[in-house]
């Protein structure tokens, strides 16, 4: 199984931006993180970062036949691109939303999420262990078919 990893804008800034929110560790723990996470799941991935929201919609439909799911924070881009909903929806790959807080606990504006429709599961407010949790649940129904 081959997960792509998408991570939308600002974590590039993890360690930096609002480190009581979101903790000291900087985005390359993350990736390294992550790529434990699949190891430990028997996985592989491959993880992705822009600012950009074209570049990221590129990257869901260039995933398509690539890989066999995905794993999106779509950060900031969660409460407002339809696009990236589209893209998802098109690429027609299995999905789970991922979070680093809780988006519910969050300000108002955040409580909306356009990836939502789009995911299986969410995983919100574990830090980096939302991702490990995406991981698992994503290898494990892959196992199942």
């Amino acid at each position: 199984m081959k997960i792509l990893v998408l991570n939308g804008p600002n974590l590039n800034m993890l360690g930096v931006r609002e480190p009581a929110l979101y903790g000291n560790r900087t985005y390359a723990d993350l990736v390294r993180f992550i790529e434990a996470s699949a190891r430990d799941a028997g996985v592989e991935v491959e993880v992705f970062q822009s600012n950009h929201e074209g570049a990221l919609v590129d990257r869901i439909q260039s995933a398509r036949g690539a890989f066999d799911a995905l794993v999106v924070n779509a950060a900031a881009y969660t409460h407002t691109s339809v696009a990236i909903l589209d893209a998802l929806k098109a690429a027609g790959l299995p999905a789970v939303e991922v979070h680093l807080t809780d988006p519910g606990r969050r300000e108002r504006f955040r409580h909306i999420s356009f990836v939502k429709p789009a995911a299986l599961a969410t995983f919100a407010g574990m830090g980096f262990g939302s991702y490990s949790r995406a991981i698992r649940y994503l290898a494990e129904r892959f196992r199942r078919g």
